[in-house]
């Protein structure tokens, strides 16, 4: 019976802050200010099967002023071309080169320092080139930072998720944020602690960005959108996570292969660490495992019932998938196999992979 009520209490946790967080969680809405010139800022490297819709999507956009940069970060297939083919026909868009990854920097950090220097915009708004922008997105982040007083807006897009891999994977992302942090992110949430963001859709105002030293203030790191709403944080500026589902769709990984490799490389700078890791390990497994191994206990049945109604809640509102719900138990299983596999590897001085090339381990700081 007592650990049937721990198992309860854990999942209760979750179950409270999911309630609390997505009742509370705010919706990008206002109208931007006059003279707002949104940079919609695109880093792709390899991204030829992306970057047209991505493109689409980001031209399309409505109710603001916006300049779309692209930063060819030396993709080998058909990425420029593409970039500067519709760059041709809409000025609006322009196509950029990195130059050659300096020591120190990660890719994707390197290419949106530059990316920033070279945009005009009052806000600049980074995505990636899996990301579909909703037609009134740049408009309503901007105005939402406008009329709150935000440094930074942010926001979890609609995950698309079509395989079993995927299902297995993605939704940890909303799972955790919604989930397991205080706040869910909301500026009135201000410990640097406490900040999130998801790289995949960030807007930042220019001179909050510049203040604090952009990119260039964490080169050496993988996980930008956290760096980024911290360091915001540190130096006195707000940041919010609102809800992204409106206002963006990605589709991350065509798999699960994809997805662990990919969840792995922010993993070293995020859970898996020596001391957090163990924690997170009693907290999910506690609450989300450890009821099936407790049944038919009626403690263990309520943890059960809680665990699914907070899953579904969190799902439903990111509007995902509903039939990766029952995949529940698995989902966190893997999430927790990837977090201890990327600590292991870290420890063991094994590199980080992404798209040909590899970082070294660090120690998750």
């Amino acid at each position: 019976m007592i650990l049937e009520a721990l198992a309860l209490a854990l999942a209760a946790l979750p179950a409270g802050m999911a309630a609390a967080n997505l009742s509370r969680q705010p919706r990008a809405t206002a109208a931007p200010a006059p003279g707002t010139l949104v940079s919609i800022l695109i880093p792709a490297r390899d991204e030829a099967e992306n970057i047209g819709a991505c493109l689409d999507a980001a031209l399309g956009s409505a109710g603001v002023a916006v300049e779309v940069l692209v930063m060819d970060d030396g993709s080998r297939d058909a990425t420029p071309a593409i970039v500067a083919a519709r760059a041709g026909a809409d000025s609006r868009l322009r196509l950029l080169e990195a130059p050659p990854l300096p020591p120190g920097w990660t890719g994707k950090v390197h290419a949106c320092a530059r990316l920033a220097e070279a945009a005009r915009g009052t806000h600049l708004l980074f995505i990636d080139a899996d990301v579909r922008l909703a037609p009134a997105a740049a408009a309503a982040m901007a105005g939402h930072a406008a009329a709150k007083g935000i440094a930074l807006v942010t926001g979890v897009p609609r995950q698309v998720i079509r395989t079993l891999g995927e299902g297995l994977t993605v939704p940890a992302i909303n799972l955790m944020m919604m989930g397991y942090l205080p706040g869910g992110g909301r500026a009135a949430t201000s410990h640097p602690g406490m900040a999130a963001a998801c790289g995949q859709l960030i807007l930042v105002e220019r001179g909050a960005y510049e203040a604090v030293g952009g990119h260039g203030a964490f080169r050496s790191k993988l996980h930008d959108g956290l760096h980024l709403a911290r360091n915001l944080r540190t130096a006195g500026h707000r940041t919010e996570v609102v809800d992204g589902a409106p206002l963006a769709e990605c589709r991350m990984y065509g798999g699960f292969r994809e997805a662990w490799g990919g969840f792995a490389k922010n993993a070293r700078e995020g859970m898996a660490t020596p001391v957090g890791l163990p924690v997170w390990t009693l907290l999910l497994a506690g609450g989300h495992l450890m009821p099936w191994l407790l049944l038919p206990g009626p403690l263990a049945a309520a943890a059960l019932i809680l665990t699914y109604i907070t899953r579904a809640a969190i799902t439903w509102r990111g509007r995902e998938p509903s039939w990766t719900i029952p995949l529940h138990p698995a989902t966190v299983l893997t999430a927790l196999a990837i977090q201890w596999t990327a600590l292991v590897r870290s420890a063991l001085g094994r590199p980080a992979g992404w798209k040909g090339r590899a970082y070294p381990a660090t120690d998750g700081a």
